[in-house]
């Protein structure tokens, strides 16, 4: 069936207090895109941000970010007070200060988590106490390791006391015994996390919008994940990584990309019928009604680049579990609803992989035009994909049309069906008529595209850090009358 939807981080939208959150403006943004005929609603990761602000840099594959939180919930359930000094700080900026964000919400939330502790509500209690023990297999040891994270002042897990760093079960008892409270406030967060989460969720449902979630292929190497269970990664007898994960050399990046990610040791994950992915990909399917897996073509064949190296040039391919794991996984959880990401250099093996799996993939607007009959230009398109003018990882189509040279406009007009002089706006409402016509069952717009913002409105740049990556942020919900043109267009096109 034919639906279309909006990529939109939840940090991205208005608020208050410096970042989007899980509060008053989500659910408006939900009624924005049920009047704007909208199916679904794409998120990117949203597990605590680590290096870099990145959500592909999650201290944990399974936890939520609790800078999502909403405040102003927690201030009406009487867990904080509106004249909270620190509440002030946060105040309302176009792009989110995520250092500043991190130490003055954790600030507020372990107040909160004092207050829920003090109010004593058997009922609420138990309520935490019943999630505490559902999740406690990811759980324990997540609000451990950011217990220990803040004990060693913010530094990666490697570089801890070897007691802690190799978990020696007596000394992480003691710690654990020590600092109760803290490790405890870390699970109320995710508590909180997962309360607000599920019940936007089933609002959004509610008004037909789905959330289509998305899932990196790796984890962070600071990550309680890796700190946790060091059997599933390449890892030396000292936990520290052998080969790490990046991308080859390419035209756009002559010494590669070196992502820096640890490795996972396929033949462990196999041994036991590669349980923690399986565990993953339930909880996903929890989360999101659909999900997307990036860099797909990684499960077929990977890249490794010795830990020590500086550059991603001298890597190696290594085989990845291929249709195999994803076998397990419906033999698991029958057909869950995923999405490959499969952008980039692909060979015949990872086509042969998709199509045995099944999964939708992915197709690129922005990738069309560089003056080859690309698989990307709209008329090579197959239903069975998910069809995007740009991602979260390319500039906004405004941004990029402006950036190409004379030729390259020039086609992308003729393709269109447009004078080649048009006025930049005119051809970004172009590309989205193409995609939204276009044969794939799913079309995706970035809401920058949709409201027509330039490259200062760019969610991330790849490969780099800081420089405004993952802070971009609505200034205000978008207008009723930007619903109704999309809608009309939703419309047209039987989407």
């Amino acid at each position: 069936m034919r639906s279309s939807g909006i990529l939109m981080h939840i940090t991205s939208l208005p608020s208050p207090y410096g970042i989007g959150t899980l509060g008053t403006c989500a659910y408006e943004f939900v009624d924005f895109l049920k009047k704007a005929g909208q199916t679904y609603w794409q998120i990117l990761p949203i597990g605590p941000t680590g290096y870099g602000d990145s959500p592909y840099q999650s201290y944990s594959a399974f936890a939520g970010n609790p800078l999502l939180i909403d405040l102003t919930q927690l201030i009406r359930e009487g867990l904080l007070s509106e004249d909270d000094k620190d509440l002030q700080i946060l105040t309302h900026k176009q792009f989110s200060d995520y250092a500043q964000l991190s130490y003055f919400k954790r600030l507020l939330l372990q107040k909160a988590y004092a207050a829920f502790v003090k109010k004593g509500d058997t009922a609420k209690q138990k309520d935490f106490e019943d999630f505490c023990g559902k999740n406690g297999a990811w759980l324990d040891d997540y609000a451990l390791f950011m217990t220990l994270r803040s004990a060693f002042a913010q530094q990666m897990w490697t570089m801890w006391d070897d007691e802690y760093r190799l978990r020696d079960k007596a000394a992480l008892d003691a710690f654990g015994e020590e600092h109760h409270d803290e490790i405890a406030s870390w699970k109320f967060m995710q508590y909180k996390f997962f309360e607000q989460y599920m019940r936007l969720k089933a609002y959004a449902n509610s008004k037909g919008v789905k959330i289509y979630g998305d899932m990196p292929i790796y984890v962070s190497a600071d990550s309680s994940d890796v700190w946790a269970s060091p059997g599933m990664f390449m890892l030396d007898e000292d936990r520290r990584p052998i080969k790490v994960a990046g991308c080859p050399p390419d035209a756009f990046a002559p010494t590669g990309q070196l992502w820096g990610n640890p490795l996972y040791d396929w033949e462990a994950m196999k041994a036991d019928g590669y349980k923690w992915w399986c565990e993953r990909v339930r909880s996903a399917s929890a989360l999101f009604d659909l999900t997307r897996i990036d860099h797909f073509r990684g499960f077929e064949s990977f890249y490794a680049i010795p830990a020590e190296d500086k550059t991603a040039e001298f890597g190696e391919w290594l085989k990845g579990p291929g249709t195999e794991l994803f076998d397990a996984i419906k033999a698991e959880l029958g057909d869950v609803k995923l999405v490959a990401e499969d952008l980039g250099f692909l060979t015949e093996e990872v086509h042969t992989m998709l199509a045995e799996c099944g999964y939708p993939g992915m197709n690129v607007l922005e990738f069309a035009f560089g003056g080859d009959d690309s698989s990307y230009l709209p008329h090579n398109y197959v239903k069975n994909s998910v069809v995007y003018i740009g991602t979260h990882d390319n500039d906004t189509a405004l941004g990029w049309y402006r950036s190409c040279d004379a030729a390259t406009k020039k086609r992308i007009c003729r393709y269109l069906g447009i004078k080649k002089r048009s006025a930049p706006d005119k051809v970004v409402r172009a590309l989205i008529r193409t995609a939204m016509a276009s044969v794939p069952e799913i079309c995706i717009l970035q809401m920058q595209d949709v409201l027509g913002l330039d490259s200062s409105a760019r969610m991330n740049t790849p490969s780099t850090i800081g420089g405004g990556n993952w802070a971009w942020r609505m200034d205000r919900m978008p207008a009723k009358d930007t619903a109704k043109k999309l809608r009309k267009l939703t419309q047209t096109y039987f989407r």
